[in-house]
């Protein structure tokens, strides 16, 4: 048993999802998972501008300052109190939770992370979205839309 940090990067516009499970949150996991999450956009046409991070302390390091300089990303962070700025990735891990988390009994930790690109998938292509008038997250992708499976 230990504890898994699952780190989210959910694009504004489209609202499309792009997680990761590690066991920690460091600077240097933060910034491995950013470089990798903005790889990971661009492979589906998305250009990251600005990141919007909590203030933990991994955002707050020198390390994700630099990281952030060095793909060309203005690092945003949310107001402390003010759960608004938040919303749209606290209702993603609600979501997360009912939907995968907790939706199923998982023998093991393994399972249950085994099951999360499955879920993860389903979410960013078929699921519909009620912010985005019902429509899944990867149809707001243009060049995308018509290739989703």
């Amino acid at each position: 048993m230990g504890t898994c940090y699952l780190h989210t990067v959910i694009d504004d516009h489209s609202r499309v999802a792009y997680i990761e499970a590690r066991d920690d949150e460091t600077s240097q996991t933060a910034t491995e998972i950013l470089k990798n999450a903005v790889a990971w956009f661009a492979e589906r046409g998305v250009t990251v501008q600005r990141v919007l991070s909590d203030n933990g302390s991994c955002y707050k390091s020198h390390l994700w300052r630099d990281t952030c300089a060095d793909l060309e990303i203005t690092a945003k962070k949310t107001r402390p109190y003010r759960p608004q700025t938040n919303g749209k990735i606290d209702r993603f891990h609600r979501t997360l939770a009912e939907g995968w988390a907790f939706k199923t009994f998982y023998n093991f930790e393994s399972a249950r992370l085994a099951a999360l690109p499955a879920w993860v998938h389903e979410y960013n292509h078929y699921r519909p979205h009620s912010a985005i008038g019902k429509a899944a997250p990867i149809t707001r992708l243009d060049n995308l839309a018509r290739h989703h499976t």
